[in-house]
């Protein structure tokens, strides 16, 4: 059979004023193109476990500019296919204009099912679709700068029927690790499935995208507690598990998050630029060799990365690789990353942005049954209790920052050390986006100067939780469950959170995806889902679930701050409103 030779892509990663990267998977080991303008940029691809890869890096763009692309493979166009009359517009490269406020779309939790009566029956609509369909109409309104992609691109332990029969084709499914992926080659599967829907394929072609893994894009629970990983690695599939999804992790997601500059300063990378042979670079010992040694000394490469978009900054921090699961020194940032971390959490921007997977202030009643379950855990009541604490945790998914109390206060001293304007001008706000927990809301800590710190997550893309476990998700994080959790807490000698925080949008358990708008009113978030009439269901439309307005605080409350009219939270009519009147 003659390889295809587009398989995955072209996907449009890290784009800022002039420049621009492109991803592609191609068929076999190949020259890719990619032409824009009147100009052209190449690159050889490389080699991973028989899969072939290129990353383009176009530069000399016009800042501001819009600029449909082509993309070839060895001399013949393959993006778009120059056969049939085309389904979707063009793919274009949309440079930043300087100065102009950042429009941010994010998400998480996103399984590949088809788009079927039947897939939407058991996984929703998804919401990315939906999104792209409406993009495709291009009504007129604003381009995004970003798509944010916060965890659980991929679920590796809970896999589609479509999954499976490629596994079946393979091996033998009934023995370990089963149904969940065992090596490289499948997980190059995985992410052909999640990508190759064409609505979204074409939606990633042409919006900026940024990526961070959570658990399910290795395993539920990864690196929950060391009782965990020691269950793990004492099974026979652990070890080309996690060697083959930080593998794949770096090419498919990582490495389209790196400007050029950041990039450079990859080893990894560096040997894909430098090879000037014959043949193409097979990658394949090499990468195995640094997923196997960011796995056992996470102090060897940093997945967490940071963007500026003029006044506005973005952290996006790995929470997963970097934890210290030592039990008498817990932390879900080792030193290093804390370091680092802090290092960026600065003042002097007009919003401060940290994507993190797992939400930093979960519903008040979640929060403290965690950090309760963490003091169990660690033995607060003995050795029978922390047993029962470790069942707990796995069992409830109890591993939030919340259960890493060192590192949630560290992270709490610098969000309100920054708010308070003691590291630069303070900032209008200090906001967590995150995903992870299958319902989405806003929260913010009760304050009555500074910056405004917030949480705002949402979830999932495509994953809804159980109506049974709405029910018992809402109980555990709202209502009686604050004050019964922090009764808990007490009663294990934690100590009270360095701030409370409300609830003040949400939850909603729809699929969603999120945008975020710095506006001359604040900052403007909505949350869309999908929705299908009749049988259309390769073409659902975009439905609003929510949407509000943070307004920006008076000059007399933020520390170096500009005189702006205090407003109140609005509702989706009164952004409408507003937006009617700037026009």
């Amino acid at each position: 059979m003659t390889p295809t030779p587009l398989v995955l892509g072209p996907i449009l990663r890290y784009v800022d004023e002039t420049s621009a990267s492109i991803w592609v998977e191609a068929g076999t080991a190949a020259r890719v193109v990619v032409r824009a303008a009147q100009r052209a940029w190449e690159a050889r691809t490389f080699g991973v476990h028989g899969h072939h890869y290129a990353l383009v890096e176009v530069d000399g763009l016009e800042p501001g500019s819009v600029t449909p692309y082509t993309v070839e493979i060895d001399g013949h166009q393959v993006w778009p296919d120059p056969g049939p009359v085309p389904e979707f517009p063009p793919s274009s490269i949309a440079t930043r204009t300087p100065g102009r406020p950042l429009r941010l779309v994010f998400g998480s939790c996103r399984t590949s099912v088809p788009h079927t009566r039947e897939g939407n029956r058991t996984h929703g609509v998804d919401a990315l679709r939906a999104y792209a369909i409406n993009r495709m109409k291009d009504d007129g309104s604003p381009r995004p700068d970003l798509i944010l992609f916060l965890g659980d691109q991929v679920y590796a332990d809970s896999t589609s029927e479509e999954m499976q029969q490629f596994i079946r084709g393979r091996r033998d499914i009934e023995e370990e690790p089963g149904a969940e992926l065992k090596d490289y080659e499948e997980y190059a599967h995985l992410y052909n499935l999640a990508w190759s829907d064409s609505a979204n394929r074409w939606l990633l072609s042409t919006l900026p995208s940024a990526m961070i893994f959570d658990d399910h894009d290795i395993r539920d629970d990864w690196n929950a507690s060391a009782s965990w990983k020691r269950e793990m690695e004492a099974t026979s599939w652990w070890q080309d598990r996690i060697v083959a999804g930080l593998a794949s992790y770096w090419v498919y997601q990582h490495l389209g998050n790196l400007s050029p500059d950041q990039r450079a300063e990859d080893r990894l990378w560096q040997r894909i630029v430098d090879h000037h042979g014959a043949a193409e670079l097979d990658l394949s010992e090499e990468l195995d060799a640094f997923a196997d040694r960011a796995d056992k000394d996470p102090a060897s490469y940093r997945w967490s990365y940071c963007r500026d978009f003029d006044d506005t900054r973005l952290i996006v921090v790995d929470s997963r690789v970097s934890r210290v699961l030592t039990p008498d020194a817990r932390a879900l940032l080792s030193r290093e990353e804390t370091a680092w971390l802090d290092s960026r959490m600065v003042g002097g921007f007009r919003h401060l942005l940290v994507g993190t997977s797992l939400p930093f202030l979960l519903p008040l009643g979640l929060h403290h049954i965690e950090s309760w379950d963490e003091a169990l855990a660690q033995g607060a009541w003995g050795a029978r209790s922390a047993r029962l604490g470790e069942k707990l945790r796995q069992g409830m998914d109890l591993e939030h920052w919340a259960a890493f109390q060192t590192s949630f206060r560290a992270v709490a001293l610098m969000a309100t050390d920054v708010a308070d304007g003691n590291r630069g001008a303070a900032p209008e706000t200090v906001t967590f986006l995150s995903g992870d927990v299958h319902f989405s809301y806003v929260a913010e800590v009760d304050r009555t100067s500074g910056s405004r710190i917030l949480q705002v997550v949402c979830s999932p893309i495509r994953n809804p939780l159980p109506r049974l476990l709405r029910s018992s998700t809402a109980i555990l994080s709202y209502a009686v469950a604050a004050p019964f959790g922090a009764l808990l807490a007490h009663s294990g000698r934690v100590p009270d959170p360095p701030f409370r925080w409300r609830n003040i949008r949400g939850p909603w358990f729809d699929n969603n995806l999120a945008s975020l708008e710095d506006t001359a009113d604040g900052l403007t978030l909505s949350w869309q889902s999908g929705a299908v009439d009749g049988d259309q269901y390769l073409h659902p439309r975009l439905r609003e679930v929510a949407a509000m307005t943070v307004p920006r605080r008076r000059s007399s409350d933020v520390p170096g701050g500009e005189a702006v009219p205090e407003a109140a939270l609005a509702t989706s009519e009164g952004i409408r409103a507003r937006r009617g009147r700037r026009q």
